[in-house]
């Protein structure tokens, strides 16, 4: 049984990187056949900048030119990812700040994010919040393929490692992954669960689940979650070929905060090779 994406939304911004994502996006689209959009969602320079009596009418023009040169610079970035063949994407801008809350409400129509790892050598005026790819997947709900600042490879979902453990976060990882898993030449599962007992008679696991799907897996099943895990999640990626990791993103509420958890935080700062995630 195959299954279909039919939208992907992309993020742009005025960094190097957003064309590898937009080009990046484009190929899956043209691959899957699915209609892809590319969303330029900056934070404007004066909203980040602090109150003080003495910022008057010219530096907020100042400001709002430095905003138009980026816009201006995105654009062009994506006119020419345009002009390459089959690359084809709609054009839309956030107009509202918070720029994460826009984008997480139009996430909310599209089956798969592309978003982007945070390049620690970014600075403030580059409009992006720091925590931007992980505050729209928990946002909106909605899985996202996350590209490292270093660069995505041409080819994307030929060898797939996937992370599992029995949990919401896991499973809606697979879901969201099932038409890259179909495709991919091998898929290997990395599981550190023991197995449910409670169960008898004919249950129902991830290996059955993939094969009704046509994915057939190779196992490399241990016991016994180690303490680190996203640096072992990441060696062992990289040890077999991998080109695209899945896994569950995860992480728990403290006072209004929604805070990363270890595993989730590690991949992320570390990745050199995309991640689809899902929370």
């Amino acid at each position: 049984m195959k299954t279909f994406l039919t939208q992907l939304l992309v993020h742009l911004d005025a960094s190097p990187q957003a064309p590898q994502r937009l080009e990046a996006g484009c190929r899956i689209g043209q691959a899957y056949g699915a209609a892809v959009t590319g969303l330029y969602a900056v934070t404007p320079s004066f909203v980040a900048l602090p109150f003080a009596p003495e910022v008057g009418p010219g530096v907020a023009a100042a400001l709002r030119e430095m905003d138009d040169e980026l816009r201006s610079r995105a654009r062009a970035a994506f006119d020419r990812v345009q002009t390459m063949p089959g690359m084809q994407a709609a054009w839309a801008e956030a107009g509202d700040d918070p720029v994460m809350g826009v984008f997480a409400e139009q996430a909310l129509y599209a089956d798969l994010l592309v978003l982007g790892q945070h390049d620690p050598a970014s600075t403030p005026a580059t409009g992006v919040p720091v925590d931007f790819a992980e505050s729209v997947m928990v946002a909106s709900g909605k899985p996202a393929l996350i590209l490292p600042y270093i660069g995505a490879p041409s080819s994307i979902g030929d060898t797939v490692v996937l992370a599992w453990k029995p949990t919401r976060e896991a499973a809606r990882a697979v879901s969201a992954a099932l038409p890259m898993l179909q495709r991919a030449r091998r898929v290997h599962v990395l599981s550190w669960s023991d197995t449910d007992e409670a169960v008898s008679g004919q249950r129902l696991d991830l290996d059955s689940y993939l094969k009704l799907h046509g994915v057939d897996a190779t196992w490399h099943r241990e016991t016994g979650e180690p303490e680190l895990l996203g640096e072992l999640l990441l060696s062992r990626a990289f040890d077999l070929g991998a080109d695209l990791l899945v896994m569950g993103c995860y992480g728990h509420s403290r006072a209004r905060e929604w805070v990363l958890g270890g595993t989730s935080r590690t991949v992320l700062r570390s990745m050199t090779l995309p991640v689809l995630m899902a929370h």
